[in-house]
């Protein structure tokens, strides 16, 4: 628990869903900033020897998208048919 930076006694006085709530919003970090710098070169690199590199860059690049559209550094897009309620 250091990377929460709480001593033991902290996390014994925690309520256990505020600790699952830190625990979730450090994963989440992690996987965001874990190929921060990596180009999608390097990435195609690091997957020759290890495949699953792939699925865990897909996931920081889904989720990286899904917070920057969360907190309007992106707009998400829509398909010209829901844009205009088109059905």
């Amino acid at each position: 628990m250091k990377e929460l930076g709480m001593s033991l006694e902290e996390i014994k006085s925690t309520p256990r869903h505020e600790l699952e709530g830190l625990l979730r919003a450090l994963s989440n970090f992690n996987t965001i900033h874990a190929f921060e710098g990596q180009s999608q070169k390097s990435i195609n690199e690091l997957a020759k020897n290890n495949p699953d590199v792939r699925t865990d860059y897909n996931k920081h690049v889904a989720m990286k998208q899904k917070y920057d559209i969360l907190v309007g550094r992106k707009k998400q897009h829509k398909s010209f048919s829901a844009a205009f309620g088109i059905r």
